[in-house]
Protein backbone atom coordinates (compact mmCIF):
# COMPACT_ATOMS: atom_id res chain seq x y z
CA UNK A 1 0.00 0.00 0.00
CA UNK A 2 1.21 3.63 -0.64
CA UNK A 3 1.83 6.42 1.83
CA UNK A 4 1.27 9.75 0.74
CA UNK A 5 1.80 12.97 3.11
CA UNK A 6 0.08 15.94 2.39
CA UNK A 7 0.98 19.02 4.26
CA UNK A 8 -1.24 21.97 4.11
CA UNK A 9 0.74 25.22 4.62
CA UNK A 10 -0.91 28.05 7.08
CA UNK A 11 -3.81 29.85 5.75
CA UNK A 12 -3.67 34.15 6.44
CA UNK A 13 -7.25 35.28 6.77
CA UNK A 14 -7.86 39.41 6.77
CA UNK A 15 -11.44 39.30 7.82
CA UNK A 16 -13.32 42.54 6.70
CA UNK A 17 -15.04 44.25 9.21
CA UNK A 18 -18.41 43.26 10.67
CA UNK A 19 -21.23 45.25 8.55
CA UNK A 20 -24.85 45.18 8.99
CA UNK A 21 -26.80 42.51 6.92
CA UNK A 22 -29.05 44.92 6.15
CA UNK A 23 -26.66 47.03 4.76
CA UNK A 24 -25.83 44.51 2.41
CA UNK A 25 -29.52 44.22 1.42
CA UNK A 26 -28.51 47.94 -0.55
CA UNK A 27 -28.14 47.84 -4.20
CA UNK A 28 -24.44 49.55 -5.11
CA UNK A 29 -26.10 51.25 -7.79
CA UNK A 30 -27.83 53.93 -5.94
CA UNK A 31 -24.00 55.02 -4.79
CA UNK A 32 -24.16 53.79 -1.41
CA UNK A 33 -24.07 50.02 0.21
CA UNK A 34 -21.77 47.57 1.07
CA UNK A 35 -19.47 46.03 -2.18
CA UNK A 36 -18.48 42.47 -1.45
CA UNK A 37 -15.77 41.06 -3.67
CA UNK A 38 -16.54 38.35 -6.70
CA UNK A 39 -13.51 36.48 -5.11
CA UNK A 40 -13.60 33.05 -3.51
CA UNK A 41 -13.39 32.77 0.35
CA UNK A 42 -15.94 32.24 3.64
CA UNK A 43 -17.71 34.30 5.52
CA UNK A 44 -19.65 34.33 9.15
CA UNK A 45 -22.81 35.70 10.83
CA UNK A 46 -23.72 36.75 13.95
CA UNK A 47 -26.22 38.94 16.14
CA UNK A 48 -24.31 41.94 16.92
CA UNK A 49 -23.38 41.74 20.57
CA UNK A 50 -23.36 37.63 20.97
CA UNK A 51 -19.89 35.53 20.13
CA UNK A 52 -21.90 32.36 18.78
CA UNK A 53 -22.07 32.27 15.17
CA UNK A 54 -25.25 32.00 13.22
CA UNK A 55 -23.91 30.56 10.04
CA UNK A 56 -19.96 29.73 8.67
CA UNK A 57 -20.05 29.48 5.33
CA UNK A 58 -17.82 29.17 2.28
CA UNK A 59 -18.14 30.71 -1.39
CA UNK A 60 -16.50 30.68 -4.86
CA UNK A 61 -18.12 33.84 -5.08
CA UNK A 62 -18.43 35.97 -2.25
CA UNK A 63 -20.84 38.80 -3.38
CA UNK A 64 -23.11 36.11 -4.86
CA UNK A 65 -23.19 33.78 -1.88
CA UNK A 66 -23.35 37.23 0.82
CA UNK A 67 -25.02 39.66 -0.92
CA UNK A 68 -27.34 37.67 -3.64
CA UNK A 69 -28.14 34.27 -1.48
CA UNK A 70 -27.68 35.25 2.40
CA UNK A 71 -28.84 38.55 2.67
CA UNK A 72 -31.36 39.15 -0.18
CA UNK A 73 -32.39 35.87 -0.43
CA UNK A 74 -32.39 36.21 -4.75
CA UNK A 75 -30.03 32.55 -5.23
CA UNK A 76 -30.96 30.01 -2.83
CA UNK A 77 -29.31 29.51 0.57
CA UNK A 78 -30.48 27.56 2.87
CA UNK A 79 -28.79 29.07 6.17
CA UNK A 80 -29.81 32.73 4.71
CA UNK A 81 -33.35 31.60 4.34
CA UNK A 82 -33.63 30.43 7.70
CA UNK A 83 -31.69 33.27 9.29
CA UNK A 84 -34.56 35.71 7.18
CA UNK A 85 -37.37 33.51 8.88
CA UNK A 86 -36.42 33.40 12.22
CA UNK A 87 -33.76 36.10 13.32
CA UNK A 88 -34.25 39.82 13.33
CA UNK A 89 -32.03 40.85 10.32
CA UNK A 90 -31.33 44.46 11.84
CA UNK A 91 -29.40 43.10 15.00
CA UNK A 92 -27.28 40.68 12.30
CA UNK A 93 -23.02 41.41 10.79
CA UNK A 94 -21.76 39.31 8.57
CA UNK A 95 -17.51 39.46 7.76
CA UNK A 96 -16.06 37.55 4.72
CA UNK A 97 -12.25 37.34 4.31
CA UNK A 98 -10.99 35.95 0.79
CA UNK A 99 -8.83 32.72 -0.10
CA UNK A 100 -8.25 30.59 -2.95
CA UNK A 101 -8.55 27.17 -0.43
CA UNK A 102 -12.96 28.26 1.41
CA UNK A 103 -13.68 24.73 1.45
CA UNK A 104 -10.27 23.97 3.83
CA UNK A 105 -10.71 26.97 5.61
CA UNK A 106 -14.60 26.54 6.42
CA UNK A 107 -13.63 22.96 7.80
CA UNK A 108 -11.06 24.91 10.09
CA UNK A 109 -13.51 27.38 11.05
CA UNK A 110 -15.81 24.66 11.02
CA UNK A 111 -13.36 22.54 13.92
CA UNK A 112 -12.29 25.45 15.87
CA UNK A 113 -16.10 26.30 16.51
CA UNK A 114 -17.33 22.59 17.66
CA UNK A 115 -14.07 22.87 19.90
CA UNK A 116 -14.90 26.01 21.34
CA UNK A 117 -18.95 26.00 21.81
CA UNK A 118 -19.54 21.73 21.23
CA UNK A 119 -21.76 22.26 18.60
CA UNK A 120 -21.68 23.95 14.74
CA UNK A 121 -23.65 27.29 14.54
CA UNK A 122 -26.85 27.72 14.78
CA UNK A 123 -27.89 27.70 11.49
CA UNK A 124 -25.15 25.05 10.15
CA UNK A 125 -26.21 21.34 9.50
CA UNK A 126 -22.99 19.95 8.18
CA UNK A 127 -18.91 20.12 7.39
Amino acid sequence: MDKEIIEIPKITLDWTDWAKWDDLKVDLRFNFGISVPNESGVYEAKLLEEEERLTIGKASNLRMRVKQGLAKGKLPHSAGEKIREKEDTSKIVVRWATTERPCAVEEELHKKYMLKFSRLPKYVDHT
